[in-house]
């Protein structure tokens, strides 16, 4: 009788073991804790120091994880918080898990589906093939107008996700606000694919981005004064702005793209390749982004800028990374203004989750930056403005980042 009983409880030890051997699951708390002292200089002003939370990332922390289904199908979740060393503060608009929080299926021969507010595609498959997955912000486009600094997240998005066929991944996304009839609101929509072959990767993305049909159809139901003081409500920035229904991150941060935050839509092209020699990555790139008009624009023409850049990450040793770039970009449209930028970085690995950076840029601004004739004025990257119209703009930032 003993033995049937010690037999029965082995029976039941090892049926739980193989149940959770079947369905397992596992939870992942990572992060980053990231402090830098900047340096803006502007031709007109003394030198800026400013000690943010982290610029070359920004500090963060996240949750995930994931759960065996059946069929070789799992559960698979994302939450994950900027905030701010300095005062514990949220960013992305003060949410709790303003950079990602989405939940989804994962299968290793059909891909990935997820919903809620996520990265878009262009993030995820173009830009690791740039120098600013690599050093960070100095190396991104001018107020970042291409979203090459992964300003842009999106709310209410499913995304689709493709495995890895023959060197081969393809993403795409949809995003709607919660309206009745969807395609009369604001949407968003983008898809991005790459390819590595050996030494070589390129990657393309296209994203879209649809202002509020609505808000123009209530609009020309008001008299006069109401359409002048709400001029502009049918616009991309309905898209981005963080009071809205789609994206709750702004890309409309800066003196050289705030202009056209009355947009009715915008759109952005991005390509980029990288070839890869020993310990020398090559990159080029390349982006077009238009920020269209229409009626309720602040603007009339569409506003379109071409930006090119050159770059090479060089890994000297296991520890120490360096790399170097140039970008040009030029607007067209209302403006006739050029940014030309070169931009630096250095990173040395303490240990596996420690190290220090050191990166920076110069940037020259030219031409006229609003069909008003205000001069264009220099922005490196999201880090500020030059005051000086035609100046130029130097940045530095010294910094230590922890993860876990």
């Amino acid at each position: 009788m003993k033995r049937l009983a010690l037999s029965a409880i082995s029976l039941g030890v090892l049926a739980v073991v193989a149940s959770a051997a079947h369905a397992q699951s596992s939870v992942t708390l990572y992060g980053t804790i990231n402090k830098s002292l900047d340096c803006l200089n502007n031709e007109d002003t003394k030198n800026q120091w400013s000690i943010p939370s982290g610029s070359e990332r920004g500090s963060l922390w996240g949750l995930s994880g994931s759960e065996d289904l059946s069929n070789d199908v799992r559960a698979v979740f994302r939450l994950e918080n900027g905030f701010n060393l300095n005062d514990s503060l949220l960013n992305r608009g003060w949410q709790e898990f303003g950079r990602q929080a989405y939940v989804g299926l994962q299968n290793d021969t059909y891909g990935t589906l997820t919903i809620g507010r996520q990265n878009v595609p262009d993030t995820d498959l173009v830009q690791n093939l740039t120098a600013g997955s690599y050093l960070g912000a100095a190396f991104a486009t001018p107020g970042d107008i291409d979203n090459y600094d992964n300003s842009i997240r999106v709310n209410h998005s499913i995304k689709y996700k493709s495995p890895v066929l023959d060197g081969l991944q393809f993403e795409s996304l949809y995003a709607i606000g919660n309206h009745v009839k969807p395609l009369d609101g604001s949407y968003a929509w983008g898809a991005a694919i790459k390819h590595t072959s050996g030494p070589i990767s390129i990657a393309a993305s296209y994203q879209y981005y649809n202002g509020d049909k609505d808000n123009k159809d209530n609009k020309d139901k008001k008299d006069n004064k109401d359409n002048k003081d709400n001029k502009g409500a049918n616009n991309a920035s309905a898209a981005l702005a963080a009071s809205t229904k789609i994206i709750s991150d702004s890309i409309f941060n800066s003196p050289i793209n705030s202009n056209y935050i009355s947009a009715a839509s915008l759109r952005i092209a991005r390509v980029a390749s990288q070839y890869t020699i020993g310990p020398v990555k090559l990159g080029v790139a390349y982006s077009n982004a238009q920020y269209m008009a229409d009626s309720s624009s602040l603007f009339s023409q569409t506003q379109k800028f071409n930006t090119g850049n050159i770059s090479a990450i060089y890994q000297a040793t296991p520890s120490f990374l360096t790399g170097i770039g140039y970008s040009y970009t030029k607007g067209s449209g209302n403006t006739s203004s050029n940014y030309s930028q070169v931009s630096f970085g250095a990173n040395y690995s303490l240990s596996k989750r420690t190290d220090v950076y050191l990166i920076g840029a110069w940037q020259k601004a030219t031409g006229q930056q609003s069909s008003g004739g205000e001069k264009a004025q220099a922005a490196i990257g999201s880090y500020g403005f030059s005051s000086l119209n035609n100046g130029a703009q130097g940045y530095v930032a010294l910094g230590l980042r922890h993860k876990f």
